[in-house]
């Protein structure tokens, strides 16, 4: 007997400012249906599309989708895009797939959130940050909500410990010429450096920082380490070599990980996409999503958006991370945090927690004040 057919939306911005991280998704997503065409309970049919980074194309293409059938999108990276088409996929009746990492303070019913919330994120690296390198941050970002709302929450948990930020500065989405920003922050001197930076802008922080302490004699990673929670392996992947190591990223995925669901997926996406580079936190949000996505499809036997979201809170996944499911109150997820170190294109995982975490995207159940690191740590080193 033939399997069910759906069609579903598939919306990155492969082209554009942020095009390294929104291809990795698209990778992940894509492995996803392949993986499911080939043995899965449902057939997915890709309709592939491209904002470029635009953010007026993405409600114009989510309007596209929906009014040509396809009810569930997976796609977008920035808060900002999600944002902007959440009421189209309202009024529409759509659900969107959200595969991001992001700052919280949100649950809408359309939409089912596969990347971290900021108490599987943010919280931990703050703690580690204050616990090991010292009280005084910099806060560097894109000028949208990814960057104020992460540096508002590592404000309030800074303060409330009794550290200080000494600075906050925002730059335009794809700006490059960060010489200023530079100077400004050795001249601080902080212990050290939050960035929401993204894309191109990212980057070219990162190299900027690293040469002008070069110069200057200072050693950058091991005194005024860049820490963030959206550095991922494309990412190293596209820096020079002498700017990648000694980065701290939080992250729910890190591809070093060695587990026998990880080992499979690393493998196959090597060999569906041999030039790309290693998997990440955002190819693997992704790749999650669409499993979920047909796992409650097929529950569902059907794409009505009810049918599907009351399936999907039932489903539970082996990923590349370790299990994950939904939490049925928000519709994010229960995943693993982990904390890792650049070194080359990779991360080396330095803390994980040793089980998924509930999500708490409005943080009532965290506290600035509670620490991951306790006499019996939640965390744990891994070598």
């Amino acid at each position: 007997m033939a399997r069910p057919s759906y069609r579903i939306g598939l919306m990155f911005s492969t082209t554009g400012p942020y095009s390294t991280v929104a291809g990795a998704m698209l990778n992940g997503a894509l492995l996803a249906v392949s993986e499911i065409g080939e043995a899965g309970p449902v057939e997915l049919v890709p309709v592939v599309v491209d904002p470029g980074g635009d953010l007026s194309r993405y409600t114009a293409l989510s309007g596209q989708l929906l009014a040509e059938g396809v009810r569930h999108v997976v796609g977008c990276y920035t808060s900002s895009s999600r944002k902007e088409v959440i009421p189209c996929f309202e009024k529409h009746d759509g659900m969107l797939w959200y595969p991001s990492h992001y700052e919280g303070f949100e649950s809408a019913d359309n939409v089912v959130y596969t990347g971290a919330a900021p108490n599987q994120h943010i919280l931990p690296l703050i703690d580690y940050l204050m616990s090991t390198f010292g009280d005084r941050a910099f806060c560097v970002g894109s000028n949208y909500i990814w960057a104020w709302e992460n540096s508002r929450i590592l404000r309030e948990t800074v303060t409330a410990r009794g550290g200080t930020v000494v600075a906050e500065r925002y730059l335009p989405v794809g700006e490059t010429d960060l010489r200023k920003l530079v100077d400004a922050v050795i001249e601080a001197r902080p212990s050290f450096v939050f960035s929401s930076l993204i894309g191109v802008s990212g980057l070219a922080f990162l190299s900027a920082l690293r040469h002008a302490c070069l110069a200057r004699g200072i050693d950058q990673p091991g005194t005024m380490p860049v820490a963030s929670c959206n550095l991922s392996e494309p990412d190293l992947d596209e820096l020079e070599p002498e700017a990648r190591d000694g980065h701290i990223s939080s992250s729910v995925y890190f591809s070093a990980l060695r587990n026998p669901v990880n080992d499979a997926f690393v493998s196959r996406h090597a060999a569906a996409y041999p030039s790309a580079p290693l998997t990440s936190a955002d190819a693997e949000a992704s790749y999650i999503a669409v499993k979920l996505l047909a796992g409650a499809l097929a529950e569902a036997g059907t794409d009505e958006i009810l049918a599907v979201k009351a399936a999907v809170a039932r489903q539970r996944l082996a990923a590349p991370q370790g299990d994950v499911w939904v939490d049925a109150e928000t519709m994010h997820l229960h995943l693993t945090p982990r904390i890792g170190r650049s070194r080359g294109t990779e991360f080396d995982i330095i803390r994980e927690e040793p089980a998924p975490i509930r999500p708490d995207p409005y943080l009532v159940r965290s506290s600035p004040t509670d620490s991951w690191f306790a006499s019996a740590p939640r965390l744990r080193v891994a070598k």
